[in-house]
């Protein structure tokens, strides 16, 4: 269970592809300047943000994040995504789908993420099944909903992500007989443009550069870790 990511970077994917249920987070609190609302693709001089402009205040839930179109941002990501990743090797099999799904103009951040992960998650082949946590009806604060949402769903584990580690109720789960396990993030290089090999960049770049290769280097070497 994460917030909604704008164009994730691989380990998003990982993450998911590992559980059999994941759960958007997007009835809690937008946050500013954070993943939500952008990423990084790699280019010639060196990685760029791609954002989305929002609308939002203290009091806004991503879910409720609202898409500013008043500037032509949407061109901006398409023209810049083109430019770095034209030559690579299976742009032109995934960018025509990509960009004709982010231009259909989403209302929400949430929304538009969502439709963009499902997509990447199709040609990643991911098949996992998922859920929005305002479906479920489930309150409480950072600490305890988790908890309470995973004895909801009836799991039998649970799969977060490590920044979530600090605020986490390890006990909780454990009293529950839930299992509780943090993510490892460590990825192979793979075949990248524009020199040195950047990792922290959307999962569009593995997409373009590997195509249906991309698998290859979507899963972390190293296992998850129990709590």
């Amino acid at each position: 269970m994460i917030q909604s990511n704008y164009i994730p970077w691989r380990g998003y994917f990982d993450l998911i592809d590992d559980c059999d249920l994941f759960v958007y987070y997007d009835d809690v609190q937008y946050t500013h300047k954070d993943w939500r609302n952008r990423n990084r693709i790699k280019t010639d001089r060196g990685p760029l943000w791609l954002s989305v402009p929002v609308s939002h205040d203290q009091d806004t839930l991503i879910e409720a994040a609202r898409i500013d179109y008043r500037t032509r941002w949407l061109d901006k990501h398409v023209r810049s995504l083109t430019l770095a990743y034209q030559k690579a090797p299976h742009f032109r099999a995934y960018a025509p789908a990509f960009f004709d799904l982010l231009q259909a103009r989403a209302e929400t951040i949430s929304e538009l993420n969502v439709r963009l992960c499902a997509w990447i998650m199709a040609q990643l082949g991911i098949r996992t099944s998922t859920r929005m946590s305002r479906d479920l009806g489930i309150a409480g604060d950072k600490a305890a909903r988790p908890l309470r949402i995973a004895q909801y769903l009836k799991a039998s584990a649970y799969l977060s992500g490590p920044a979530a580690r600090p605020y986490t109720d390890a006990a909780g789960f454990s009293a529950a007989g839930i299992r509780l396990e943090f993510k490892v993030y460590d990825y192979p290089e793979y075949p990248q443009l524009h020199g040195a090999f950047e990792p922290n960049v959307t999962v569009l770049d593995l997409l373009f550069n590997c195509g249906p290769e991309a698998r290859r280097y979507l899963k972390s070497r190293k296992p998850a870790e129990s709590a």
